[in-house]
């Protein structure tokens, strides 16, 4: 999942004229029929089916991992940030060489070998704590190679997409997968709530090694073919590869800013990341249960979201749909560091607030942007591109946990709360001031199995 927020909504009216239409491209139309055409293809469906049930182990884990840190191990903010660091630093380090490895190969193997890794090294950490063995330097390694998977993974995963819908069904496929998403968040953090108080943090993890198995096992049911990958012939070196992945972002202004807004906007998730957790139960005195419950609010946003995301891009356009989801994220977070830590009922409500605001905005602007940036590049790229993105929002993740982390150990978690809000502000600042906001429809994808055409052949949409 992890992985995927707005601005005002004055002047977007006056981009209603009439759409952004590419070098002469004519827009793709969004028929009535999209939905039903999507579920009625077997390859979508299984990973439809495959990506719910990992994500729903994943948001257990999400929720476990930390407090088994804090509640088995006493974990302080800079604990739980040097967990958060090398969660992302794993991503971090492999990023830009995933997506040109992806692109050389077959990408559906990818996402079942990353499953099955997951799954192992997750199941290690409820066996060494029934040894009474867990110890901080576990879950940092853990989180270390599980991340690093996870960067396979899911460079893959949005390299597949493509491959088994069509360019004009990738807003209702990407819509989809985050609807399951939400109904995942809803379950998964108010069980995994629950599985922590009950069972304890690391049993309760136990729950995701057993999805990545599951979801593994219903990817390899697909039987679609991919386009084979270029011939080891006709690669170029590594290095000229991963170039070729980051040229593009270069080159375009819209790539730019979405590339700067989202890792604004990861700087926002690595300071809330590493003290939101210690806040909600250190300052506010809420406990796992009710963190859970709060934090399911947010997976029925999101589901709100993921069925807004669609009809909002095609009534005001992809671009204004892109800005109204990252003002509604930052707006709906900003509400977090303003809980009053003297009245529990009143916090409660202001995070709900935040779940349902910055969830649900939060969900439209990831569905759209990453349908206009798998309809912008070509396919024989799209793994690079998605990993040099990935790259540089792992990149200033990073840099928000550690951040978030040493002003919540000097300053206090509200603070850190505070320099995250930032973030989210600079994130808006970026798309306000890029052509964007003129960008109607997504672009027509070309030639999906094509091999990768010159640098200055890429069609890059303004």
């Amino acid at each position: 999942m992890e992985r995927r927020i707005h601005r005002s909504v004055r002047g977007f009216w006056r981009h209603l004229k009439g759409p952004s239409v590419p070098h002469g491209r004519s827009p793709p139309r969004y028929p009535d029929a999209v939905p039903a055409t999507i579920w009625r293809n077997p390859a979508f469906v299984r990973v439809f089916s495959a990506a719910t049930v990992s994500i729903f182990g994943s948001l257990v884990t999400r929720t476990a991992l930390p407090f088994a840190a804090i509640l088995v191990l006493g974990a302080g903010p800079l604990e739980i940030a040097a967990i958060r660091a090398c969660e992302i630093l794993g991503g971090l380090i492999v990023g830009l060489v995933a997506g040109a490895w992806v692109d050389r190969l077959r990408r559906r193997p990818v996402m079942i070998a990353a499953d099955l890794g997951r799954g192992v090294l997750l199941a290690t950490i409820p066996v060494a704590a029934l040894g009474d063995l867990l110890s901080i330097a576990q879950l940092v390694v853990v989180a270390f190679l599980t991340s690093v998977l996870t960067a396979f993974h899911n460079v893959a995963d949005t390299a597949y997409l493509p491959t088994v819908v069509e360019a004009d069904q990738l807003v209702a496929a990407n819509s989809a997968l985050a609807a399951s998403g939400s109904v995942a968040e809803f379950s998964a953090f108010s069980i995994g709530g629950f599985l922590v108080q009950i069972l304890s943090a690391p049993i309760a993890i136990a729950v995701d090694a057993v999805s990545f198995v599951v979801s593994a096992a219903v990817l390899g049911t697909i039987r679609r073919p991919e386009a084979p990958p270029r011939p080891a012939a006709d690669r170029e070196p590594l290095l000229a590869e991963i170039r070729d992945g980051l040229r593009p972002i270069l080159r375009s202004p819209i790539l730019r800013s979405l590339a700067a807004a989202s890792s604004a906007a990861h700087l926002l998730w690595g300071a809330y990341g590493s003290v939101y957790l210690i806040f909600a139960t250190e300052e506010l005195g809420l406990g796992p249960a009710t963190i859970g419950i709060i934090a399911a609010a947010g997976g029925a946003a999101s589901f709100v979201g993921a069925i807004l995301a669609e009809r909002t891009s095609r009534r005001i356009g992809i671009g204004p749909s892109i800005l109204v989801g990252l003002g509604a994220f930052t707006i709906g977070n900003a509400l977090i560091p303003i809980a009053p830590a003297g009245a529990v009922a009143v916090a409660i409500a202001l995070l709900v607030a935040q779940q349902l605001i910055g969830d649900s905005g939060g969900t439209i602007y990831e569905i759209n942007e990453l349908s206009l940036i798998q309809t912008m590049v070509p396919n024989a790229v799209l793994g690079r591109v998605s990993s040099a993105l990935e790259f540089l929002t792992h990149l200033w993740l990073l840099v928000g946990t550690i951040a978030g982390g040493l002003i919540g150990e000097a300053l206090g978690s509200r603070a850190a709360l505070g320099f995250g809000v930032l973030g989210g502000v600079a994130a808006i600042a970026f798309l306000v001031i890029s052509p964007l906001r003129d960008v109607r429809t997504v672009a027509t994808q070309p030639a999906r199995g094509a091999s990768l055409p010159p640098p200055d052949e890429l069609p890059l949409t303004e």
